[in-house]
């Protein structure tokens, strides 16, 4: 195996050794040590096998490193937000563009499903992937049973 350079989430991490995941690839490496790395870090880094065995990872460069702060917020979807998931069928998902950077999903949800619907969102691995794929730093969940609509707004700050 030889080094690979690229957008690494980390998936877990105790003190004596951690769990990155390439999020183009989904390539899973488990690094040898911990060098100070937290749950939902997002590392721009080039990872190497150890030797003899390369059974392990190291982590031997870090271009930029940055959490992603994943958050369930008390507010409801914005107008805009509602407007778009008006005509959407339950199930759907849409997809906006924000200005700038960063990205807004919308689904339609029961109302009896709002709250689990959120709780996966919440703690879904997948949820910082994308979010290191989109630049972001901050995911907010915002939730409305009334209108049965879950936004995931993926923010650059």
């Amino acid at each position: 195996m030889s080094e690979t350079t690229g957008t690494f989430v980390v998936t877990h991490a105790e003190s004596e050794s951690a769990v990155v995941r390439d999020v183009d690839t989904a390539q899973v490496h488990t690094l040898a040590s911990n060098p100070g790395l937290e749950l939902h870090d997002v590392l721009e880094a080039t990872v190497a096998p150890e030797p003899p065995l390369e059974v392990t990872w190291e982590v031997i460069d870090v271009e930029e490193r940055r959490t992603v702060d994943v958050i369930d917020s008390d507010l409801e979807p914005t107008t805009h937000e509602k407007e778009l998931a008006a005509d959407a069928e339950v199930g759907d998902l849409i997809q906006e563009e924000r200005a700038g950077t960063g990205e807004l999903h919308i689904f339609r949800v029961p109302e009896e499903d709002i709250e689990d619907a959120a709780t996966d969102v919440l703690e879904d691995e997948e949820t910082v992937a994308r979010a290191a794929r989109l630049e972001a730093v901050r995911v907010e969940v915002r939730r409305s049973a009334d209108d049965g609509v879950l936004s995931v707004r993926y923010l650059p700050d």
